[in-house]
């Protein structure tokens, strides 16, 4: 053993050096990520090697949602009917006070396929007993099909009352589809799956393993919660399935979220993003039926729903909170419970604050993730010293993901601001335009002024060695993380 124990030690050093040469050269990764993957296999070499198979590699180049699919659904068609519309200069507004973003729509038909809707009905949700009353009652009153789509399902009380719901209406007759990400649900009971199964409703797990236990595609998820009933009411969010969304886990407490319920033209887009992930999960495509795409004009906010994830060259959703940062002339606010900008965000929110504009930061007071969490105060640091005001939940958990700008457009969705959120998971959110809706986001985030406390950088530069050193580390692997 002895005799051969350099011959493995060359081995692991050469296989180590191809894999480095791989990860620059190959793969084209980012600066930031490159360097802290060299780190990892310099460090931990045989170990590191592992964490890369499963946490590094990119996705296959094959289009995972296809234009063809897209064709299908009447997306290409209505997206270049707009696109033309607005380089024409005749794309009609309802609301003039538009006109300024005509950009952000533009960047985001062209960037996305987000057809700009107008037509829309919104009601905020911050509080996870409010949002699941309202889903459950429209679930209840379902009359033709259920579209649930959640990062995270919990077989818990929440769990098995939802559970109830679909069984009952899949018995009536109704369609009830049901897809979870296969990491986010690990701990889901095969069992729960069985039983909704056996009612007639249909389950689907997004990027499951090929073998048990062992999934190379586990660093990517379907990190996205929309729920859709009769094609015609749609819920977008950070709200998954579990008592901890409900504030039952001690640990969190009361859990601060922002979900919206939509009803209008924009529930059609919805259910297209649906039918997309469905159909890369399931071996049973929903093809195009009139019935799924059944919404009726209900309000006059605008939206368009943007999708972003690891099969995309294009980071869709940060690109559309850096333009809207950019096109900010009195405030900025915004709800993340991780802040782990990459150079280009960061940038975008210092301008902002060294222009004049009012930049206010909220974080979470308590982590969910150590080394996220650690990695965001070492990044809300540099924010403070360019002089934006960061406020730290206290009421519980704050999970939401919101930007305002000026009270006139905002986002609400699935996005954190990190490098996850914008590489890695598959994303969605709701872009919208209308000063009562943003007003009332503004409103929100006044009231949990109230239950936060200010961060000031004199405070923050009084932080122990020891959580600088934490900071350190975590910022390091955050491109990673």
């Amino acid at each position: 053993m002895a005799a051969i124990f350099p011959y493995i030690v060359s081995t692991v050093l050469i296989f180590n050096i191809l894999l480095a040469l791989a990860i620059v050269f190959l793969e084209r990764k980012d600066a930031t990520a490159t360097w802290a993957w060299l780190m990892v296999l310099l460090f931990i070499p045989i170990a590191g090697f592992i964490l890369y198979l499963i946490f590094g590699r990119k996705l296959s180049n094959k289009k995972i949602f296809t234009w063809d699919t897209k064709s299908r659904l009447g997306v290409k068609t209505a997206v270049q009917a707009q696109l033309r519309a607005l380089e024409e200069g005749n794309f009609e507004f309802k609301d003039n006070s538009l006109l300024p973003y005509k950009d952000l729509f533009y960047l985001h038909l062209r960037n996305d396929d987000a057809i700009f809707t107008q037509d829309n009905q919104v009601e905020v949700f911050t509080d996870g007993e409010k949002k699941f009353h309202s889903l459950i009652q429209d679930i209840e009153n379902a009359e033709d099909h259920i579209h649930l789509l959640y990062y995270i399902i919990r077989h818990d009380q929440l769990g098995q009352k939802l559970a109830e719901v679909l069984i009952r209406k899949a018995q009536e007759g109704v369609q009830v589809r049901v897809l979870f990400d296969d990491m986010g649900s690990r701990e889901l009971s095969r069992k729960f799956i069985k039983r909704i199964r056996a009612a007639g409703a249909e389950v689907e797990a997004f990027f499951p393993p090929f073998i048990p236990k062992v999934n190379l595609k586990i660093n990517y998820r379907n990190h996205r919660k929309l729920a859709i009933i009769d094609g015609k009411i749609g819920y977008i969010g950070g709200f998954n399935i579990g008592d901890e969304y409900l504030g039952y886990n001690k640990k969190f407490g009361y859990w601060r979220d922002t979900h919206l319920k939509i009803i209008g033209d924009a529930v059609r887009n919805m259910q297209t993003r649906f039918i997309l992930d469905w159909n890369q999960a399931s071996r049973h495509d929903i093809f195009y039926e009139d019935r799924y795409y059944m919404a009726e004009p209900a309000g006059d906010v605008g939206i368009q729903i943007v999708s972003s994830g690891p099969d995309s060259d294009w980071e869709q959703i940060k690109n559309g909170y850096i333009k809207m940062i950019m096109s900010a002339k009195e405030y900025v606010y915004i709800q993340t419970p991780y802040f782990i900008p990459d150079d280009s965000l960061a940038d975008a929110l210092k301008i902002a604050v060294l222009s004049g504009v009012d930049v206010k930061v909220m974080i979470p007071s308590k982590p969910d993730h150590p080394f996220v969490y650690w990695a965001t105060l070492s990044n809300i640091g540099e924010l403070l010293k360019a002089g934006a005001d960061v406020y730290v939940y206290q009421n519980g958990f704050l999970h939401a993901k919101t930007i305002v700008v000026d009270g006139k457009i905002a986002s609400v969705g699935t996005a954190n601001i990190d490098v996850r959120s914008f590489r890695l998971n598959f994303e969605v959110n709701a872009f919208l335009y209308d000063k009562k809706v943003a007003e009332e986001l503004v409103g929100r985030f006044k009231d949990d002024i109230l239950q936060s406390t200010q961060l000031s950088y004199k405070l923050y530069l009084q932080r122990s060695l020891w959580i600088r050193f934490k900071e350190s580390i975590s910022r390091l692997i955050s491109p990673i993380l």
